[in-house]
């Protein structure tokens, strides 16, 4: 494993999986039942801005950067709490564990060793978080059904290595089949259209019901080189979601445009219920 979080946190695609992540876990804290959460790839929790990685790249000024100030409006509860946290930038774990209450459940998987250990130490004094070093789909097929029968499971795999789309449908698949009701959240790059729109007919043949794909564009995603977009498929979202969903894309295009061509947002529902 190469891909290290560290020179990417806090970038535009960044932002917009963690603004609709934060609304769905909000969601699940509408009822009083307790949830589980499990991010399958969950890095090392949080992140310093001003680390040779994150500098040596300076993805995180064209997007968490820009945002910092926003005070207001539907991207406010997100960075509240991302201000809240001080100091290094949330993760999706150190995002997760701050909306936990106290029967709540946190499962965070790790595989690469070095990360494993740095996350394992973040949340060695948290008895709500438990830490796994294992591959995504093993720790899919080994860790559900939660006990909780409610809850979300993040899937957000690096795609470095040839196939990764097949490995995310298959993941989403064997989780629906393992525990139908839980809601679902998969980042996907959006570089050409071609391999985006595959993943979504992927999904759509797996059997899955009841999905929506969420897509922030910087420009045109005609240039396969580039990061020009990103997505997250959620299945089963919750109530109201996809409206709030609208406004969160609105807000972040309105504040990470970049000026070129074909930039824009979509909210697209891939399967019914």
């Amino acid at each position: 494993m190469n891909y290290r979080h560290a020179f990417h946190a806090g970038n535009f695609a960044d932002c917009m999986k963690h603004a609709l992540l934060h609304a769905l876990l909000v969601a699940l804290r509408r009822k009083p039942a307790p949830f589980h959460v499990l991010d399958t790839h969950a890095g090392i929790g949080r992140y310093d801005l001003h680390s040779s990685e994150a500098e040596r790249t300076g993805e995180w000024r064209a997007g968490i950067g820009k945002l910092l100030g926003i005070t207001e409006g539907p991207l406010a509860p997100w960075l509240d709490l991302v201000r809240r946290e001080g100091g290094p930038y949330s993760g999706s774990p150190a995002l997760a564990s701050a909306m936990l209450r106290e029967g709540d459940r946190l499962t965070l998987v790790e595989l690469h060793e070095a990360d494993h250990a740095t996350l394992r130490a973040a949340f060695r004094r948290d008895k709500r978080v438990s830490v796994h070093r294992r591959d995504a789909a093993e720790a899919v097929r080994a860790l559900l059904p939660f006990p909780e029968k409610r809850g979300l499971v993040l899937l957000d795999p690096p795609f470095e290595q040839p196939g990764e789309y097949g490995r995310l449908v298959a993941a989403m698949a064997e989780t629906w089949r393992r525990s139908r009701g839980l809601v679902q959240a998969a980042w996907y790059p959006v570089k050409g259209r071609a391999p985006a729109r595959a993943f979504h007919a992927a999904l759509r043949d797996s059997g899955i019901r009841d999905i929506v794909a969420a897509e922030l564009h910087l420009r045109e995603p005609t240039d396969a080189a580039r990061l020009n977009g990103s997505g997250l498929a959620i299945v089963n979202p919750p109530f109201g979601f996809e409206e709030e969903a609208r406004a969160i894309l609105t807000a972040l295009h309105a504040a990470l445009a970049t000026g070129e061509a074909g930039g824009g947002w979509t909210l697209e529902r891939i399967a019914d219920e």
